[in-house]
């Protein structure tokens, strides 16, 4: 397996991280969908202008291309609406990250029940662990965490997540990667037109509570976690294979509770700490053993989707 160089690994953990804070500030800002359908539109744009000056014009074949829009509606429009949904139910950052950490494990489970690949004791052991974990964070009351409303649209956009990984993998995208430039391109504007019907449908004009806000969360979604973030991932994977940033899940809750701590002043109890503990040993028990057994091209993590 291969080693995974530092600097980039570390960005891509705090640009991943941070969007889990910017979600957040962004939904405190403005609606939900607006939020979403303002970032998308800008990070399709952004990546598209990239991909049109160092990879010229679109060169993939139509089937492909059907198949990456819809990877990316999963990946980016179902799984972050679902989220930027439960932030507004009032989901934290850190619940969100661990909830998403799972992603990994959780994929591996599945593509065992689903696609009949070899589920080993200690895969199932890092699910459970991770599920306990979760559980422990959870605690008896739920209504901190978004209510039962909040928690179960954090569980759908896990779920969402996992599926969309496996759909990545049904559709062989992996066997001859497209452009990453023009996938992301598509992935992000397809997102557009639903977000685009869904935010004047159901929020209604927006409302912008506080203007810079949402200026500045919205654009760093787009530009640090849609566009750099995806630049960081596809240094991990020319180095590390399909599923680099799997390897590095298991960090990602700890690194977002620091910084919903900067950023807001959350803070965790010792029952919190516990369980984030747990689920980070489960994750890391999964990833590691599953890139150990199928090599460095093991695809365990969302490497469609963009960070945040």
């Amino acid at each position: 397996m291969s080693t995974l160089p530092l600097v980039p690994a570390a960005g891509f953990v705090l640009v991943w991280c941070s969007g889990y804070v910017a979600g957040p500030a962004a939904v405190r800002a403005v609606a939900p969908f607006w939020a979403l359908l303002l970032r998308f539109v800008l990070a399709a744009a952004v990546t598209a202008a990239l991909a049109r000056r160092l990879r010229g014009p679109l060169r993939i074949r139509r089937p492909v291309l059907v198949r990456i829009g819809l990877v990316g509606l999963m990946m980016n429009g179902v799984v972050f609406a679902l989220m930027y949904l439960a932030f507004d139910a009032g989901m934290g950052a850190t619940l969100a990250s661990l909830l998403h950490a799972l992603s990994p494990v959780l994929t591996v489970v599945l593509a065992g029940l689903v696609l009949g690949e070899r589920l080993g004791r200690l895969q199932v052991l890092g699910f459970v662990l991770g599920v306990v974990g979760v559980l422990v964070v959870l605690g008896p009351d739920v209504d901190e965490a978004g209510g039962v409303l909040g928690v179960g649209l954090g569980l759908l956009s896990l779920v969402g997540l996992s599926v969309g990984t496996l759909g990545q993998r049904w559709f062989h995208l992996d066997d001859d990667p497209p452009d990453p430039l023009w996938a992301a391109t598509v992935q992000f504007a397809v997102c557009v037109p639903p977000l685009a019907v869904l935010a004047p449908l159901l929020e209604g004009v927006p409302s912008v509570a506080d203007p810079a806000r949402a200026a500045a969360a919205v654009g760093w979604l787009a530009l640090v976690n849609s566009v750099a973030g995806l630049l960081l991932l596809g240094l991990l994977v020319r180095r590390g294979g399909a599923g680099a940033s799997s390897s590095l899940f298991f960090v990602c809750p700890p690194v977002t509770a620091l910084m919903a701590w900067v950023a807001f002043g959350d803070t965790l109890s010792p029952r919190e700490v516990a369980g984030i503990v747990v689920a980070v040993v489960g994750v890391g028990i999964a990833t590691g053993l599953a890139r150990r057994r199928r090599g460095p091209d093991v695809e365990n993590a969302p490497a469609a989707a963009t960070p945040g």
